[in-house]
């Protein structure tokens, strides 16, 4: 689709890239990554949406899946039900603090799981559709500055201190302005760029949180392969306790 291509000439661009200079005061750059954690953390509030996961492979019809994705984030709780296409419809994901689950309709059966996983033929992963915790989970190991497009930013080195994160070394652009991400570079263990993600400068303001409402999975092992994934339907309505259960999982697939 062309707005896949637009949208990522228009954030790729990166003008300049430099060390910070000698003597200037840096600020307090995890303290900079708790505000960016706070901000897509809802806490007692129950958070849902619908994601919409456009996926582009050279010489491939593009592929359109959609997710509904409830979370309650002060009890680590996240569910997301597949929508869309009609042939995987009712597949879903638990996940109860550190217990996660794969539902699958056809079989009736729940399998084991990680947020590591991919969705189904897309680039996301469910790790994606649930709140940051970059400070929590990585350490900052260098800094710099540069020009992302039209945003001064930040540029962080980051490594994991577990193996429960998905990758173990991210490379992160944020702000200078405010604390919201422009763009993430996800690295294996040999240090291979595996993904890039662009987050465009369009937000949705959500009970007081500012979150990007779009982001852009490259798929950097694959040339040509990425998926786009579109935010809407946000709400904080309070959902019933019985959402984060397999028995929510199993009767919404019917």
């Amino acid at each position: 689709m062309a707005f896949l291509r637009h949208t990522l000439i228009a954030i790729i661009a990166i003008a300049a890239f430099a060390v910070a200079p000698a003597g200037a005061q840096a600020p307090d750059f995890t303290a900079m990554l708790r505000s960016i954690d706070a901000n897509s953390d809802f806490g007692a509030q129950d958070f849902s949406a619908v994601f919409t996961i456009v996926t582009q492979k050279p010489n491939e019809k593009d592929t359109v899946m959609q997710v509904r994705l409830f979370r309650r984030d002060d009890n680590n709780q996240m569910v997301w039900i597949m929508q869309k296409p009609e042939a995987q419809k009712g597949q879903g994901f638990l996940k109860v603090d550190e217990n996660v689950w794969m539902y699958d309709p056809e079989s009736g059966k729940f399998n084991h799981s990680t947020m590591k996983e991919q969705i189904q033929n897309s680039k996301a992963k469910s790790s994606d559709l649930t709140r940051t915790s970059l400070a929590n989970d990585y350490d900052i190991v260098s800094t710099g500055d540069g020009v992302l497009g039209k945003y001064p930013v930040w540029i962080l080195t980051l490594k994991a201190k577990n193996n429960e994160v998905s990758y173990p070394t991210l490379k992160v652009s944020i702000r200078k302005d405010k604390p919201l991400l422009l763009k993430e570079e996800d690295y294996s263990l040999s240090d291979r760029l595996m993904r890039t993600l662009y987050y465009p400068p369009t937000y949705i303001d959500v009970a007081g949180k500012t979150i990007s409402s779009q982001t852009l999975i490259v798929d950097e092992l694959n040339k040509g392969e990425k998926s786009q994934l579109t935010i809407s339907d946000v709400s904080v309505a309070p959902l019933p306790d019985t959402t984060f259960s397999k028995a929510f999982l199993s009767q919404s697939s019917k």
